[in-house]
């Protein structure tokens, strides 16, 4: 099993590609399915995120160990117009895609640990990591 793998972002059959990546490396980690299915859905959500609004970008996935925890990390990263106000995007109901605004609210639910660094105008990267319970 890999331990880090990058997914360039560009078409929603790249989304398809890094849900998949990122199903089997949890899945070799030791995800149980709901947990698997969690991680495919966060994906698909920041993937989905930088085709709507970036145009194009990158998921990197990667294993990560913190004492003796273990877990995935995705980075989402992308070139695009940035968000200019975080605390906005991150409300339930806030899109200005027209979507339903759930993509970041409901990754950071999703996953345990979450960040955004963004700026208006410029690129924007979200770090979401799931640990193992």
């Amino acid at each position: 099993m890999k331990s880090s793998v990058r997914i360039p972002i560009g078409s929603g059959v790249d989304i398809v590609t890094a849900r998949m990546e990122g199903r089997e490396m949890a899945a070799g980690v030791g995800f149980n399915a709901s947990d698997l299915t969690v991680i495919a859905t966060a994906i698909s959500e920041l993937a989905r995120n930088i085709v709507e609004y970036a145009g194009d970008g990158e998921i990197v996935l990667s294993v990560v160990q913190d004492r003796s925890k273990r877990g995935i990390r995705v980075v989402a990263r992308d070139d695009g117009p940035g968000i200019a106000d975080i605390e906005l995007a991150l409300q339930d109901g806030y899109s200005t895609g027209g979507g339903l605004g759930l993509g970041l609210p409901g990754t950071r639910r999703l996953m345990d640990d979450f960040y955004i660094d963004s700026k208006s105008g410029q690129s924007t990267t979200v770090t979401a990591t799931k640990w193992i319970r």
